[in-house]
This record gives structure tokens, C-alpha cells and sequence, in this order.
């Protein structure tokens, strides 16, 4: 009977090895393929430049047809020996730093005096060995991308006969913790260190602002203020992490004060935050808003003693700055790079946005 029990297990550790063994073999193919993409890319390089080369030997061949003795044709013959080998030396310097084996060019080659027999040798030998090699690796590229379809394939039958063996297994555990779905729920969308929401939390109110705003709400408008602590990292780097965390819940507190209840302090992660006004009436309502949370930081500051950190902060407003309530967070964020750039330990409202 316990053996039973336990196949449960034993297939799902196995099936489990099988699919770590899979996907360490799939990493492999997927770097050898983009390394043998690179390898054709620099090869077109070489080509291409055997190319530019060729060319430059074809006009020094068509001065070297006129007569030498007019002072303008001999003019000519040089600039075009000296145009052949800028271009003989480009050619030799990707074919020398090849990261594969490969011929080298030799210097002897790369002068404007250099034997034109020699030269045509060399622009007759690089091109098809380049074209040889862009050849192989293009086939080898298309061998290990139909072995990676097979792998993904067989992984996701895998994958799949892992799904139910997990679902068997664990349906009962899923039923007892359905109960604390609640608790895990908020600590899903809330950070764990300040109590404030999170990003996710805080879209999610964007979305019922919105939907709130669309179902004729009287509220008409909401806004979005980015927050970031200028010299934060100043703290964590000079009086430790403990103190940046103690500054970091102070703060909090004092921003979640500073707004009102139906309003919407986050933390979006390390030392940024948003807060989400769910209803204003005019601009000055949020530049009063970003300078009151300026102060709390100023104020948080003071009372720990530490004198450096100070406040960013960028707001956007829907409809009448973004016309797209989703776009309203990353407007802000605009906003306050802006501040940053401009000195600060300000605000700024963020550009229209369509």
C-alpha cells in the first residue's frame, strides 16, 4: 500500500529530472544556435567587406589599363592603390580578429606598393572560405533548431503529464488552504516590509477607479504622483540597511497620513512609491499633495537624523494630462526623471500624453 503512496512521488521526481535535464539541454542549443548566428553574421561581414575590396581591385585595375605617362592618370593609379588597400586593411582586420580558426591576412598585403598578384590571391582565396563557413553554420543552426522543436515538444508532453500528477497530488492540500486564501491574498498585494499595497495592488484600484469613473461615478478625475527618495542609497550605503528599512516605514506612515483615506499610498519597490488620488478638482489640488509628501520626507529626515534624503515626485492626471488611465503610472515616472534631471527635490507634472 505504501508503495502506492509514494508512485506519486517517485513520477514526479523523476518527471521533474527529466525536465530540468531537458531544459539545461535546450539552454545549450539555444546558445550554440546564437552563437553560430553570430559566427554567419561576422562571415556576411568578411564577405561583404571582400566585396568593398574587390571593387577597390577593379578600379585599380582600370587605371592600370590607361597610359601611365599623364600626370592625372598616374594621380589616379595611386589614390586607387591607396583607396585598395584602406580596404584590404578593413578585410584584414575582421578576418584577423575572427574569434574562430581562421587564414589570416598577412601584412606584407595591405600596402599601397603591395604585389597586385598577391592581392588578387588573397581576394580570391578569402571569399569562398567565409561563404564555406557562413554555409556550415547556417546548417548547423537549422540541425539544432529542429532538435530544440523536438525537445519542446517532448517537454511539453511532460510538462502535461506533470500537471496531472500534481493536480492528483495535491487536490486535497488545495482544499485546506483555501481557508487562508484571505491572508495570502493581501500579502500577495501588499509589501511585506511597510504594509502598503504594491504595484499590483495598485493597478488593480486603477482599474476600479476607472471602471468606477466609466459606470458615471461623480468623480471625473484621478491623478498618479511617483515618488522617488533622492539619496536613499545613501543611507543603506553609510548607516546600514536597518536604518534604511526603519526610514523606509517611517516614511510610509507619514505619506499614508498626509492623504486621505480613499486615496492610495503603494510602494512600487525599494525606494519609490505612487500614490493614486482617486478624485481632484484642479491642478494645485495635486502640487499641494506632492508638497506635503515632500515634507513628510523632509520631516522623516530630520527626526532620524540623517540629512540627506529628499524627494522627486512626478504626477499625471486622467483625462486631462494622459488620455490612457493605464499609461497614467509610467507618465508619472517621466515626470519625475525629469525632476531628477533638473536638480531634484521637486515635482513636476508630466507632458500630454494621447
Amino acid at each position: 500500500m505504501n508503495r502506492f503512496k509514494r508512485a506519486p512521488a517517485m513520477l514526479a521526481g523523476a518527471s521533474l529530472l527529466c525536465l530540468l535535464v531537458g531544459l539545461l539541454y535546450l539552454a545549450l542549443q539555444i546558445r550554440t544556435i546564437f552563437s553560430d548566428q553570430l559566427k554567419q553574421e561576422y562571415a556576411a561581414l568578411v564577405l561583404e567587406a571582400a566585396e568593398r575590396a574587390d571593387s577597390a581591385r577593379a578600379i585599380v585595375g582600370v587605371w592600370q589599363q590607361r597610359s601611365a605617362d599623364n600626370p592625372t592618370q598616374s594621380q589616379g593609379y595611386r589614390r586607387a592603390r591607396i583607396e585598395l588597400a584602406d580596404r584590404l586593411n578593413a578585410l584584414a582586420a575582421l578576418v584577423n580578429a575572427s574569434p574562430s580558426e581562421a587564414p589570416r591576412v598577412p601584412a606584407s598585403a595591405l600596402t599601397p606598393d603591395a604585389s597586385l598578384a598577391g592581392t588578387d590571391a588573397l581576394l580570391a582565396t578569402i571569399p569562398p572560405y567565409w561563404r564555406a563557413q557562413r554555409d556550415a553554420d547556417g546548417a548547423d543552426v537549422r540541425l539544432r533548431i529542429g532538435h530544440v522543436a523536438n525537445v519542446l515538444i517532448a517537454l511539453a508532453a511532460l510538462l502535461f503529464c506533470m500537471l496531472l500528477t500534481a493536480l492528483g497530488m495535491y487536490a486535497k492540500r488545495n482544499r485546506q488552504l483555501m481557508g487562508e486564501s484571505h491572508e495570502f491574498e493581501h500579502a500577495a498585494l501588499h509589501d511585506p516590509m511597510t504594509g502598503l499595497p504594491n504595484r499590483r495592488k495598485l493597478f488593480a484600484t486603477l482599474d476600479e477607479t476607472a471602471a468606477s469613473l466609466q459606470a458615471g461615478s461623480t468623480a471625473r478625475k484621478f491623478a498618479v504622483l511617483y515618488v522617488d527618495l533622492d539619496g536613499f542609497k545613501q543611507v543603506n550605503d553609510t548607516l546600514g540597511h536597518r536604518v534604511g528599512d526603519e526610514f523606509l516605514i517611517a516614511v510610509s506612515r507619514s505619506f499614508r497620513e498626509s492623504v486621505r483615506k480613499v486615496d492610495v499610498v503603494a510602494r512600487i519597490g525599494g525606494d519609490e512609491f505612487a500614490v493614486l488620488v482617486r478624485e481632484y478638482s484642479t491642478p494645485d489640488e495635486l502640487a499641494e499633495i506632492a508638497q506635503r509628501l515632500i515634507a513628510c520626507v523632509v520631516e522623516t529626515d530630520a527626526e532620524m537624523g540623517i540629512g540627506v534624503v529628499r524627494a522627486s515626485i512626478g504626477i499625471a492626471s486622467y483625462p486631462d494630462l494622459v488620455s490612457d488611465y493605464q499609461r497614467l503610472v509610467a507618465a508619472a515616472d517621466d515626470a519625475m526623471y525629469r525632476v531628477k534631471r533638473g536638480g531634484k527635490n521637486g515635482y513636476a507634472f508630466a507632458a500630454q500624453v494621447d
